[in-house]
């Protein structure tokens, strides 16, 4: 009697732990619940190895590979065939929100679709995902920079309403799942000349900071609640911006309240040590990344040096998982830890991809943001004479 008694007890124990084991798949629970229950399960090599843009599984967990970067500025980038856009400072020319808020809901469809195809084949690379990063609402201040126009250009209000917009259209209005996560980048005071980017060191007067830079970002993530954001290669005020517990802490996550997960721009973890010279070695910069409020690492310093931060106490686990968490959390928001019939964005048909009544709001935006900024009494063109239009330039004629 004792005997069966006590593997009675020991049944019971090991259906407990086993119940537990599941707590993160049981989609009774609150998103909270299940992500702080899943890192809880990880070893510390498990969670290091989350924290690079490129994921790999960890089987026994069932959590697939993922690849966090993917790109969708003016349309699904580098997956097949997709709607092509105008580029956002073309869009933003067009001064017209509700028509910015009908292109990223096409956006998303479009990525969403060529999310779940992925699945299907058990394809999980670059550019597959739901994490997106877009929008660039860098203000457009200096000409010498090369990627002005992805920007929204230099007014810092039109800037903000056309983001915001950008960002809802992107995630979506569900009360429960995100559509995809729309990352606002790149944070902050970041504007050119490119080829200074790893080095220089931004000192902003508190005025411009506050009244230009900062307020695009401000209305992302309060009134469009972008759930991502990225941290930029410069330093301000002497700290990396991808590392800094003014913008990340101060400012991102005390002052706005913001909720979600700070990725580094790609290489920014590495310029702390590399470039910037804030500290000497790249186990110091992993650990001072994560401190200070960077959770994702697009590049390979805090899986190849994280380990070894730890062993040195430079960081502490809890740290760490603090910063799996918030990435595990955003992908159980993206339903990707729920059976597809729960998510409603996982029913979107692969045929919606460059879908002919896309391409129609594509040529109506394009339409749009078109600007005249002088007429010398050439335009509008004489179709009767005018026989032949020469288009110019290395896009002419590639798609």
């Amino acid at each position: 009697m004792k005997r069966l008694t006590g593997i009675i007890i020991l049944m019971g124990i090991l259906f407990s732990f086993s119940a537990k084991a599941q707590m993160y798949k049981d989609t009774s629970l609150d998103f909270e619940t299940r992500a702080m229950d899943l890192v809880q399960q990880m070893t510390l090599e498990e969670k290091i190895s989350q924290l690079g843009n490129t994921a790999p599984g960890i089987e026994r967990l069932g959590v697939d590979p993922y690849d966090w970067w993917n790109e969708a500025l003016h349309g699904v980038a580098r997956a097949g065939s997709a709607t092509v856009f105008p580029q956002a400072i073309g869009m933003a020319a067009s001064f017209d929100l509700d028509m910015m808020s009908r292109v990223a809901n096409v956006i998303s469809d479009e990525a969403r679709a060529k999310h779940h195809e992925a699945l299907r084949n058990k394809d999980y690379g670059r550019y597959k995902g739901l994490t997106f990063w877009s929008p660039n609402v860098n203000i457009f201040r200096d000409p010498r920079w090369g990627r002005g126009h992805e920007t929204y250009g230099e007014d810092p209000y039109l800037t903000g309403q056309m983001g915001i917009r950008f960002v809802r259209g992107l995630q979506g209005n569900h009360p429960k799942y995100l559509k995809l996560v729309a990352t606002a980048k790149h944070f902050a005071v970041h504007n050119g000349p490119e080829p200074e980017r790893h080095f220089f060191n931004v000192v902003p007067d508190k005025r411009d900071l506050w009244e230009t830079y900062l307020p695009a970002f401000e209305d992302l993530v309060v009134e469009g609640e972008a759930y991502s954001v990225m941290g930029a290669y410069n330093r301000v005020d002497g700290a990396s911006a991808s590392a800094s517990w003014m913008l990340l802490e101060d400012i991102l996550r005390k002052r706005w309240n913001f909720n979600g997960y700070v990725v580094s721009d790609c290489g920014a973890i590495r310029d702390i040590y590399a470039y910037h010279k804030i500290v000497n070695t790249a186990e110091e910069a992993a650990a001072v990344g994560l401190r200070r409020g960077c959770d994702l690492n697009c590049g390979i310093i805090y899986k190849t040096y994280m380990k070894e931060a730890v062993n040195q106490g430079l960081i502490d686990e809890r740290e760490i998982d603090r910063a799996v968490y918030r990435l595990m959390l955003a992908r159980m928001k993206l339903g990707m830890f729920d059976p597809k019939e729960m998510v409603p964005f996982a029913q979107i048909p692969y045929e919606v991809n460059n879908a002919e009544a896309h391409d129609v709001l594509a040529l109506e935006m394009a339409q749009k943001s078109m600007t005249l900024l002088k007429n010398n009494g050439i335009l509008p063109l004489n179709l009767q004479k005018t026989k032949t239009i020469a288009v110019v330039g290395p896009n002419a004629d590639n798609l």
